[in-house]
């Protein structure tokens, strides 16, 4: 009788769930403050606030036709470089190596200063790293930047995709796992949503007694905050 009871006991168990309360606000999956690394004076900015740019396109430009000058005359140093090696490559046998190398330096050496003219002119193009949204502009033609004192002149963030930064109390530290579900809502919005955890941060916060973790979303206002409950599974 006592194992029947024992067995009963066993299949009665139940999956009850613990609510922990977490709050959070909402930041941009990717986000970038971009700037020139060379000195100059703006001479085109092709973006403005709210404008949606995909990766590698051109954001701004210093003036630089003194460097494309230059790019222009190491281009045309190394085509007659290369052709000046070329013809020794064809009667080596009837140079010194000496001669030969010498050639052969001429051509690296043309090669390499076109690498470095490229170099210096591609400092003076701005382009996107990602797919984004230009959030801030702090920039205008003839605007004059430099080198030295490196300031953002336009930030980027990812179009749609976001994420949670929650906060629970350091307590619960044990029982929050990546995967576990965030049911919440947002600021101004009574539509209710869910997630699930992503990622949790390794430490606790020291000043608040607070640990975060990550939850994925998409097309919130970055900036916004909410709360919510993460659900957590307690087998009993």
């Amino acid at each position: 009788m006592k194992k029947i009871i024992l067995s009963l006991m066993l299949l009665a168990v139940t999956i009850q769930a613990q609510d922990i309360y977490a709050t959070f606000s909402v930041e941009a999956d990717q986000s970038a403050n971009l700037a020139f690394t060379s000195s100059g004076t703006v001479n085109s900015v092709s973006v403005d606030v709210a404008t949606e740019v995909k990766k590698d396109e051109v954001l701004a430009q210093l003036q630089n036709s003194d460097l494309k000058a230059a790019l222009n005359i190491a281009t045309t140093a190394l085509k007659y470089a290369k052709k000046d090696y070329d013809r020794q490559l064809k009667v080596k046998k009837l140079v010194d190596a000496s001669r030969l190398d010498s050639f052969a330096f001429k051509y690296e050496s043309a090669k390499a200063q076109v690498a470095y003219q490229q170099a210096l002119l591609d400092k003076t193009i701005l382009k996107a790293p990602f797919d984004g949204v230009i959030f801030e502009k702090i920039v205008e033609v003839g605007d004059v930047v430099s080198g030295q004192a490196i300031r953002t002149i336009l930030r980027l963030q990812s179009l749609h995709k976001r994420k949670l930064i929650l906060e629970f109390d350091q307590k619960y530290w044990k029982d929050i796992k990546v995967g576990q579900v965030f049911n919440y809502s947002i600021d101004g919005d009574n539509k209710k949503y869910s997630g699930k955890i992503s990622k949790i941060y390794p430490f606790a916060d020291s000043g608040n007694r607070k640990i975060r973790a990550e939850v994925e979303a998409k097309d919130f206002v970055v900036g916004l905050f909410g709360e919510g409950y993460i659900i957590v599974p307690d087998e009993k």
